[in-house]
């Protein structure tokens, strides 16, 4: 078959756009319909080339797609400007790329002599015979994370042999490192010829600066030489991912024994492995940069190179997909966060990078600040607005707990829209709220403070009812209360210090809180035999009665009390026993907190906690 037929074809595609053949080209933009002057894209030059024997239509396809992937072409399939330099430079269109981003990242010097390297067939011979020194003799080149170093000291190393040997010197030298002579002279010039097409560009072809290390301590001047040999390490090889964008995988079983143990994934789900021969072999890196893919009963990786993934994402940002999940708050940070999953052409590289959340979908971000930061106060902020709805919400939430009903607090939603209405809608984090409040009129600080009837949507309770303290002689004993069925201090609770445990009254502790009185009225009467029971029917009618009669408590148990009422009320003979305490719900029943409370009367050590006195 003809060469256009066999070949690469982004190469072809690359010159006959700069040279403007086949249809309207490069040079001449086309215009739109009815007098437009919107670009439109530029004609198919293969398609409307008169070829004798067109190349075929898939061939083509996959040059389409190789130059989108250098960044040679734009969606419109015109040149950019990488496409328009790569155009000038008389090789492969990958090798070409790869120059152009070793201009740009100071390695051209290394990068000449891998590309001349890679346009040649491999000078590097291994006789049947003698395997094992071939072998030898090419390990003192080899680097253990990347052959593309290794093929840069070849380069020196033959350089250095060129200018200091004879030419039969340099030719035994060559068979001694068992190096092809005459590929050896091949590489040798093609590195010339690129060399001068590199300095008609105006680039620089000097070795690579490396930033002196300073005067004075050695063990500084090391650690400088080997920071600025990592970021050459670094600048070379994503030079290299710039012209071999597809040819990166990752380990697929890293812990080794699964069933593609040694496998590489790619993108577009190809699968690789690295060549035996190759020094990276042995330790396999988690992630593999490789020259040449080729494809027999395996597919294997010739010339590799250990990367990160970083550098893929940083190199290659035109060619990967985001997806963007898992939007939270992040009290910590101060802002949403969320997780981004980067790929390229469905090899993931970063599975959950750290994004701002708010740069990206502010609508979205905005409503979990506002619920999952403010709302419940799970925020850090330098505005002291905040604290003081925060004990504000406390107080509403108590009074919730003494009514034990739930629904009385407005909810988080409705938090969260009260303080949309008042802060402004790009305010998405604590130091952009903190920056606007310092700088807020005194009208619009005061706007922000919740108040009691704010959080309550019903009446609020009698303070009588639920009192903070109760008076054990001439000391007050502190009364905390909580409605969540379950928890061991659901209710009531009394915190006792160790020095009054002796003075409890059992006989006060009956009868707990004044809000209390109604339901553990109703609860005791419920547990009555029945054939006493059907005397107070209905039980909350009576328990109500009784409420209202005995509000202040008696010195009396609450039981003995309630059934002298009761007896007095229906004429039925009734004693305190007839009741079943242990029916009582634990709510219904006095929780003691045993308290240590130390020399400052600050410090308070929960020695133990019990519905039961004894």
């Amino acid at each position: 078959d003809p060469e256009i037929r066999r070949a690469a074809l982004a190469g072809v595609i690359l010159r006959m756009l700069s040279l403007g053949l086949g249809g309207e080209g490069e040079p001449r933009a086309r215009r739109g319909r009815r007098g437009s002057d919107a670009p439109q894209p530029a004609a198919d030059p293969i398609a409307d080339f008169p070829f004798v024997e067109p190349p075929d239509p898939r061939a083509v396809a996959d040059g389409w797609q190789q130059l989108t992937e250098l960044g040679a072409i734009d969606d419109g399939r015109r040149l950019t400007a990488h496409g328009r330099t790569m155009a000038r430079l008389p090789i492969d269109a990958k090798l070409a790329r790869m120059l152009v981003a070793a201009n740009q990242h100071g390695c051209l010097h290394e990068m000449l002599a891998i590309t001349s390297f890679l346009g040649i067939q491999d000078p590097r011979e291994r006789p049947a015979d003698q395997r094992a020194a071939a072998d030898a003799a090419h390990a003192t080149f080899a680097d253990p994370r990347s052959e593309f170093v290794g093929i840069v000291r070849l380069w020196d190393a033959y350089r250095q042999a060129h200018e200091d040997l004879t030419q039969s010197q340099l030719r035994k030298w060559c068979e001694r490192h068992f190096l092809g002579f005459l590929r050896m002279r091949e590489w040798r010039e093609l590195h010339r010829q690129l060399k001068l097409q590199c300095e008609d560009l105006g680039w620089s072809v000097d070795a690579s600066v490396v930033s002196d290390a300073p005067a004075g301590d050695e063990t500084e001047s090391a650690r400088a030489r080997g920071q600025a040999a990592m970021r050459a390490h670094v600048a070379l090889h994503r030079a290299l991912l710039a012209g071999l964008p597809t040819q990166i995988g990752h380990r697929a079983d890293p812990a080794g024994g699964g069933r593609h143990s040694g496998q590489y994934e790619g993108p577009r789900g190809r699968r690789f492995q690295l060549f035996p021969g190759s020094p990276l072999a042995k330790k396999p890196p988690p992630w593999v940069l490789s020259a040449t893919l080729l494809d027999t009963e395996k597919v294997w990786a010739l010339t590799n190179a250990g990367i990160e993934p970083d550098w893929v994402i940083a190199e290659l940002d035109h060619l990967l997909s985001r997806r963007h999940h898992d939007p939270r708050w992040s009290r910590a940070q101060g802002r949403v966060i969320g997780s981004e999953q980067i790929a390229l052409f469905g090899l993931v590289l970063a599975p959950k990078k750290p994004v701002d959340y708010g740069r990206l979908y502010p609508d979205q971000a905005r409503a979990l600040f506002l619920r999952d930061g403010l709302a419940t106060g799970e925020i850090d902020l330098r505005a002291g607005f905040l604290e003081r709805n925060l004990r504000t919400l406390a107080r509403a939430r108590e009074e919730e707990a003494k009514l034990r009903r739930s629904g009385l607090v407005v909810d988080e939603d409705w938090m969260a829209q009260w303080y949309a209405q008042r802060i402004p809608s790009d305010v998405l984090s604590a130091q952009a709220l903190d920056a606007w409040y310092r700088k807020a009129p005194e009208a619009a600080k005061r706007a922000l403070e919740w108040s009691r009837d704010d959080l309550l949507v019903a009446d609020g309770v009698d303070a009588d009812l639920f009192p903070a303290f109760i008076a054990l002689g001439d000391a007050r004993l502190t009364v905390s209360y909580r409605f969540e069925p379950g928890a061991p201090d659901d209710g009531m609770t009394v915190s006792v210090p160790l020095h009054l445990l002796n003075a409890i009254d059992p006989a006060r502790l009956s009868w707990l809180a004044p809000g209390f009185v109604e339901d553990k009225a109703a609860a005791l009467i419920r547990s009555l035999p029945k054939a006493l029971r059907r005397n107070f029917v209905p039980a909350p009618d009576f328990a109500r009665a009784f409420a209202q009669a005995w509000r202040e408590g008696d010195a009396d148990t609450f039981a003995g009390t309630l059934a002298r009422f009761l007896k007095k009320l229906g004429g039925v003979e009734i004693a305190a026993t007839d009741f079943d305490e242990t029916a009582l719900e634990p709510h219904l029943r006095a929780n003691l907190r045993l308290v240590d409370v130390g020399r400052d009367r600050k410090a308070r050590t929960v020695l133990a906690e019990s519905r039961d006195l004894e």
